[in-house]
C-alpha cells in the first residue's frame, strides 16, 4: 500500500522573475519503507518536503497520504492532518526549552487530549526504544543535542503517524551523535515498520535508507536502491552526488 503518492508536482514561485522551484515530480513510498531525498543546495529538496508536509502548496500536480490529498483541507483540517498522519524531526529539534524531555514527547497527545493513562503507556514504549528513559523529567537545555534529537524522534513517533517526516536530521549533531539517530530511526523503520522520507546532504546518513532519490534543478535526476551492502550503497551515493555537482559541503567525506 503506497503511504505517500506524488504525482507530477509543480511549484513555481511568482515574482518579477517567476521561479520554477519543482517541476514533475512522481514518486510512490510504500508501507515500510525509508527514502532519502538528496541533491545540491537548491535542487528543491526542501521545497519538496515543504509541499508533501502541507506547509507549502503545490502549483499544480498532487500529494496523497494515504489516499488523502491534504491540499483540499480547509485550515483547521489540515492542522489536524497534519498532527494525525505526520511526524516531523527537524535539524534544529524544535523543542520547547521551557519544557521537559517528557513533556516534548507527549505534545501531540496532549493536544488531542488522550487519556493520561495511555499517554504514559505511549511516553514509556517510544522512551525505552530511543534509550532516553532516564532522562525524561530533565528540561531540553539539560540535555545532549543526540538526546535533543531522539527527544524530537520520539515526539514526532509517539502518535504513531503514517509518514515521519525528516528534514537534514543530523545536521547539526557530531558524527557520532549522528550515527546514533540513525541507527535509531533505521529501528523504528524496522521494527514498527514506520514509513520515512529524509532530506539529507550527509552519505552517510542517506546509507541508512532504502532508496534515494536525487533531485537536481527541480527535477528528479535519477534514484539508486541500497540492497544488502550498506558500504556499496554508501559508495554509490557519493558517486552520484560526485555527478549531480554542487557546493563542497553538499558531500559528506566521511567514511563508514
Amino acid at each position: 500500500m503506497s503511504i505517500l503518492t506524488v504525482k507530477q508536482l509543480a511549484k513555481i514561485y511568482e515574482g518579477k522573475v517567476a521561479h520554477k522551484a519543482l517541476e514533475n515530480i512522481n514518486f510512490s513510498i510504500e508501507k515500510g519503507e525509508f527514502v532519502g531525498i538528496m541533491g545540491p543546495s537548491g535542487s528543491g529538496k526542501t521545497t519538496l518536503l515543504n509541499l508533501i508536509s502541507t506547509i507549502d502548496q503545490p502549483s499544480s500536480g498532487e500529494v496523497l497520504i494515504t489516499g488523502k490529498n491534504p491540499h483540499q483541507l480547509n485550515r483547521k483540517e489540515t492542522a489536524l492532518f497534519r498532527r494525525h498522519e505526520l511526524g516531523f524531526v527537524f535539524q534544529h529539534f524544535n523543542l520547547l526549552d521551557t519544557l521537559t524531555v517528557e513533556e516534548n514527547i507527549v505534545l501531540p497527545l496532549t493536544l488531542d487530549g488522550v487519556k493520561v493513562s495511555e499517554m504514559d503507556k505511549k511516553l514509556n514504549y517510544v522512551a525505552q526504544k530511543l534509550g532516553i528513559d532516564s532522562i525524561l523529567k530533565k528540561r531540553i537545555y539539560e540535555v545532549s543535542g543526540g538526546q535533543m534529537q531522539r527527544t524530537a524522534i520520539a515526539r514526532a513517533i509517539i502518535h504513531q503517524p503514517s509518514l515521519i517526516l525528516a528534514d537534514e536530521p543530523t545536521g547539526n549533531l557530531d558524527s557520532k551523535s549522528a550515527k546514533d539517530v540513525m541507527e535509531t530511526i533505521s529501528t523504528i523503520n524496522k521494527e514498527d515498520k514506520a514509513t520515512a522520507l529524509m532530506v539529507t546532504h550527509d552519505a552517510v546518513a542517506a546509507s541508512y535508507c532504502h532508496r534515494v532519490i536525487f533531485i537536481k534543478d527541480g527535477q528528479l535526476y535519477n534514484e539508486i536502491y541500497r540492497g544488502d551492502n550498506r558500504q556499496a550503497f554508501f559508495q554509490k551515493i557519493i558517486d552520484m552526488l560526485a555527478l549531480l555537482g554542487g557546493n563542497r559541503h553538499d558531500l559528506s567525506t566521511v567514511r563508514l
